[in-house]
């Protein structure tokens, strides 16, 4: 595929799914929204499993889309000892199931790292998305997480092409440069900014310009990190479910760190 499929896939794929996402977001209730965040993490931690374990099915794959399921379930509740507790005993039980399958096989710890990894990485993280969206102006605050990210993505995407110039760390991920990571926070800033200026009026532009600078952080270290995932088993894409952008994981591989940092911003600074 050259550069202009690509490219044009990329805007069939957003033009079809951002205002179908929008509208969703904008009239659907705590609890449907709170079901379109599991059933999106469940995808990615699909995604996941296939990349981290070998083809077919297999026990830890299993447990993942499990420990993933209760994690997202306890938190919708938004009852702290049972996230602890799901957590905990999602821990101690891919270690139990790993004892009992051991056998005659030779001991390998890397399955219960790669489950737990695989709990904590996605489910843990997107989960804040329901907690954001219970927020007073929860619509708001994930709409401003969305555009955030959005912008970043845009404006990395372009002025990286534009640019290019020194890569940004080519082991991990060849196609970043230096000018599209400045052109990421550039464009979050932006974003948040014009955000709050025409939408969010409750939100200071102080405000606004710091999450924009620390989604920048957050979201481009999002993005590097499934990168270095995909990279250690040698994959270039998580999944093929969305023309252009590849799975559902590498859409949300910003949005994994930027979510739980707006959150705690919000729950720690701007209360």
């Amino acid at each position: 595929m050259n550069g202009m499929d690509l490219h044009i896939k990329r805007w069939i794929t957003g033009v079809i799914v951002a205002p179908v996402l929008f509208a969703f977001i904008l009239y659907s209730s705590e609890s449907v929204f709170s079901i379109l965040i599991i059933l999106f993490t469940l995808v990615a931690v699909t995604e996941y499993n296939n990349i981290a374990f070998d083809a077919g099915y297999s026990w830890e794959k299993g447990e993942g889309l499990i420990f993933a399921l209760f994690i997202l379930l306890a938190v919708s509740l938004r009852d702290l000892q049972l996230v602890l507790a799901v957590i905990t005993f999602a821990v101690m039980s891919a270690f139990f199931i790993l004892l009992l399958r051991i056998k005659d096989r030779p001991i390998d710890l890397a399955p219960v790292s790669k489950v737990v990894l695989g709990a904590m990485y996605i489910p843990l993280m997107m989960s804040h998305f329901i907690l954001i969206r219970h927020l007073e102006n929860g619509k708001l605050w994930v709409f401003f997480i969305l555009v955030l990210v959005f912008s970043g993505d845009t404006s990395a995407f372009y002025i990286g092409r534009i640019w290019g110039g020194k890569k940004l760390m080519p082991l991990i991920s060849p196609g970043k440069t230096l000018a599209g990571a400045m052109g990421y926070f550039a464009g979050t800033v932006t974003g948040c900014v014009l955000f709050q200026r025409f939408f969010f009026h409750d939100l200071s532009p102080l405000h606004a310009v710091i999450l924009g600078f620390g989604g920048g952080i957050f979201g481009q270290l999002g993005d590097l990190c499934e990168s270095l995932i995909k990279r250690s088993y040698g994959v270039k894409d998580s999944g093929v479910i969305m023309p252009g952008h590849g799975g559902v994981l590498d859409r949300l591989d910003s949005l994994i760190f930027t979510v739980p940092f707006v959150y705690y911003y919000h729950i720690f600074v701007f209360r």
